[in-house]
């Protein structure tokens, strides 16, 4: 099967759950307006121009009969072309009439609820099974996110193993940005954190100071909708964290990585995490920062949290991110059918075997 055909069965599959989910609710129409949903729906179509914000230029509507993109002139040739798979219909109005947009929503709902992941006015959210459906991903995603993952850790290995300790958070940032752009990878989140700024602050955005003797590197990398998240540390000189420390932190992960298991909810990965840090004696270190959890379309779908009951499926990605004193770790994981799958594992970094799972060290460059 070729990539245009698994696109379109996927789009077809996708298409299937909402109608299913439009049957049993009663609603009129499913209206799509996020990115990720967008993204979602289309199979990696992206609906992004100005990257700051979670809705983008188009909007996916899905009714019994049609399953159409709503945008504008600017937009609608592009998406067409570059971003849509066959299987839609497009509604494309006059940019300066954007109303013409909610007679055409109405009429196409025939008078009944409409269903939204970003509910507005008179519109109601998107059922939880549906929402749940989202967080589980099929085989072409599965394809589409270890490339991605790959790719996304060969751009941050890449970028420190160039890196100088005369850089500046910012151009190192922007060293970051330039790799991920290069492989066609959009730089969601870049943080950047040097020797003094490390100890001090968990999300670090680039300064002007120059990084000095050891920095952290932290991507949410996107493409086709679907986020590589990863965290990566490069000293200069022999200055990194004791392999001692880096040790300890790869165990406390460990603990949490373990306790990823289908069946089991996301709140019990929180709460392993948290035994974790009690036994290595830094117990407050889990209220200064979250421990990330869920991934896929967003770089955090949901945030484990103590009583967080979703729960865990084969088809998940995840992504957490342990931290303290200065020292964090971090990679992009699928859950398989034989455990998790590090998406975002790079043989060219260095890595220590931890529990059977090789995690990163402290890359040591010369000063």
């Amino acid at each position: 099967m070729t990539d245009i055909d698994m696109r379109a069965q996927e789009v077809a599959d996708k298409l299937a759950l909402l109608r299913a989910t439009l049957a049993t609710s009663g609603a009129g129409a499913v209206r799509l307006r996020g990115t990720d949903w967008f993204a979602w729906i289309t199979a990696g179509g992206s609906s992004a121009v100005l990257h700051t914000t979670d809705t983008g230029i188009a909007e996916v509507l899905v009714t019994a009969g049609d399953a159409c993109v709503l945008t504008d002139q600017i937009e609608g040739e592009r998406l067409r072309l570059e971003e849509v798979p066959a299987g839609f219909s497009f509604h494309i109005e006059p940019w300066a009439e954007p109303e013409l947009r909610e007679h055409f929503v109405l009429a196409a709902a025939e008078g009944r609820p409409v269903l939204s992941d970003r509910p507005q006015a008179d519109e109601l959210p998107l059922p939880l099974p549906l929402r749940q459906r989202k967080l589980v991903l099929g085989d072409a995603e599965q394809a589409r996110y270890r490339l991605l993952g790959r790719e996304a850790a060969e751009a941050m290995t890449d970028v420190l193993h160039r890196a100088r300790p005369d850089w500046t958070e910012q151009q190192l940032a922007g060293a970051g940005a330039d790799a991920l752009w290069r492989r066609g990878i959009h730089p969601a989140l870049v943080l950047v954190a040097g020797a003094r700024r490390l100890p001090l602050f968990r999300h670090a955005t680039p300064s002007h100071e120059p990084i000095g003797e050891r920095a952290m590197l932290v991507f949410c990398a996107r493409r086709h909708g679907l986020y590589a998240n990863l965290t990566r540390f490069v000293s200069f000189g022999g200055t990194g964290s004791a392999p001692t420390a880096q040790r300890a932190l790869m165990a406390l992960e460990a603990t949490g990585l373990a306790a990823v298991v289908p069946g089991k909810s996301l709140s019990s990965v929180y709460h392993a995490l948290a035994q974790a840090y009690h036994h290595a004696d830094v117990e407050d270190a889990i209220r200064e920062h979250h421990q990330g959890g869920i991934t896929g379309y967003l770089a955090r779908e949901i945030v484990a949290t103590p009583s967080t009951a979703t729960q865990l499926e084969q088809g998940m990605a995840f992504a957490f991110n342990p931290s303290y004193n200065g020292m964090k770790i971090e990679d992009t994981f699928l859950l398989g059918p034989d455990g998790l799958e590090n998406l975002t594992f790079d043989p060219a970094w260095p890595s220590v075997d931890i529990q059977g799972r090789q995690r990163p060290l402290w890359l040591e460059v010369d000063a």
